[in-house]
């Protein structure tokens, strides 16, 4: 039987500055839906990575007095090792500065230019380095990018057009006839609207030197949107035949921030080339920090790797799943974190291991009780339903459910007593732990993989020692 192939990306980080918690959430949320993907047997490709090109990019080196290529090798290594740390399971990290990617992008650029949909013009607008985006007066907050809330730059040069209005109506049927398109649906109203005053897309700039060259014109670099974006396809070898397993992309996991670049933007210059667009794209919020957004001038930056470092990976994890909507915009406080620590992970998940492998004795893991292999059938159910519908704090809920079930089943039996039915107990809560495990492998890797050994060899270790 043909396994089936699913493919899932998180966004490409841009690497003018180092990884915070933001970035972090998006990646473990899609190492989640990945690590489930593949338990169930399919055939997986889940891919991340770095975008290196654009304006800010080449100021920052001048500004640092290095070659752009040596600021984006130092910063993208940054970017790797937080996932690495966070034990994001993918199986390839593309960066745009890469030769397999500059062809690929440089290949489609033509593809669109022979197609006619691309012609030359002047452009004259507002440019906000940081978003690396155009932005219209409409769209401004206060005279400000309505995104970084800072003051634009005006840019007036001949650039190359994309034509994008011409594929307005295409975009907006797209959007009507597939409601799932984008994930939750309230985001899709504001995409839509926008769409009805579409612009064509200025997709070159001649003054920025760090950038992929227009095949057609190497005076001009691309707009690198289009370049990123592109990652999508190069990560998969376009046109290879990697690609035609794995494409269309079941998900696209991006931050609201870049949602119309990948609905809009990337929808079009698919229809362009005539590739059938994403499934779903699936948009979480922003992180704050004790309620203020993160800033490097209020000094509240929160590195992932720091919290990797102090409370260790699945902790990590756990938090942001559990506490942070998948939807909306979320608060990060190290309070509520080592609160979440102590209540669920210490006390919950941590105490049952320790007080079932206490009890455990010389029996085998083996179910003996109808009503606990209901209520693991009940919560694999809830589990399955909650990831597929980007609900991984549901998920988890069900899981620590089943904790809590356990722990009131232990308290009625009394396995510490020498009752007749002792034994018993102990191997259904045994057997009840590797379900336990199981169910825990998309979300806490390394525990489930703990608790599994635990079990096996009967010796009890301190799963998430009590923070004082």
């Amino acid at each position: 039987m043909k396994k089936e192939a699913f493919y899932i990306s998180a966004a490409i980080d841009y690497p003018s500055g180092q990884p915070h918690i933001g970035h972090a959430l998006e990646k473990i949320q899609a190492d989640v839906l990945a690590r489930h993907k593949r338990t169930s047997g399919a055939r997986v490709h889940f891919s991340l990575g770095t975008d290196e090109h654009g304006l800010k990019i080449q100021r920052r080196a001048e500004k640092e007095r290095i070659k752009p290529q040596e600021f984006v090798d130092r910063m993208s290594r940054h970017f790797r090792k937080s996932w690495d740390d966070l034990n994001i399971q993918y199986d390839d990290f593309i960066r745009t500065s890469e030769k397999r990617h500059i062809d690929v992008v440089q290949e489609i650029i033509q593809q669109i230019y022979k197609s006619g949909d691309i012609y030359k013009g002047h452009y004259k607008g507002l440019y906000c380095v940081d978003c690396e985006s155009f932005y219209l007066p409409r769209d401004l907050i206060d005279n400000k990018c309505p995104i970084h809330k800072k003051l634009l730059e005006k840019i007036e040069e001949e650039t190359y057009f994309f034509k994008l209005k011409k594929y307005k109506d295409d975009l907006l049927n797209y959007f009507k006839n597939n409601p799932d398109f984008v994930i939750p649906q309230s985001r899709s109203k504001e995409i839509v609207n926008r769409l009805k005053d579409l612009e064509d897309l200025s997709i070159s700039r001649k003054s920025v030197g760090w950038g992929v060259p227009l095949p057609f014109d190497t005076d001009f670099t691309l707009f690198v949107w289009v370049d990123a974006l592109i990652n999508y396809l190069s990560t998969l070898g376009y046109p290879g035949n990697n690609f035609k397993k794995f494409w269309p992309a079941d998900i696209h996991a991006i931050g609201k921030d870049i949602l119309w670049h990948h609905t809009v933007i990337w929808g079009a210059l698919l229809l362009s080339l005539e590739l059938d667009l994403p499934k779903r794209i699936f948009v979480h919020g922003y992180i704050t920090a004790e309620g203020q957004k993160m800033s490097k001038s209020l000094g509240n930056v929160v590195n992932p790797n720091k919290l990797v470092k102090k409370y260790g990976t699945d902790p990590v994890r756990y938090f942001f799943l559990r506490e942070i909507s998948p939807f909306e915009d979320g608060d990060f406080s190290y309070e509520r974190f080592e609160e979440r620590y102590n209540d669920d992970l210490a006390k919950g998940l941590g105490n049952l291991v320790s007080r079932v492998l206490k009890l455990s004795e010389c029996v085998e893991p083996k179910f003996e009780n109808k009503e606990l292999e209901e209520k693991i059938k009940e919560v694999k159910k809830e589990v399955f339903k909650s990831l597929d519908n980007f609900k991984f704090s549901e998920a988890l809920k069900a899981i620590w459910e089943l904790i809590g079930f356990c722990d009131k089943y232990i308290e009625k039996e009394k396995p510490w007593e020498d009752t007749k039915n002792k034994l018993s107990v102990i191997s259904n809560l045994l057997a009840t732990l590797l379900e336990i495990a199981d169910l825990l492998k998309p979300f806490l890797p390394e525990t489930s993989e703990k608790i599994i050994k635990q079990v096996e060899n009967r010796k009890t270790e301190a799963l998430f020692p009590r923070l004082n």
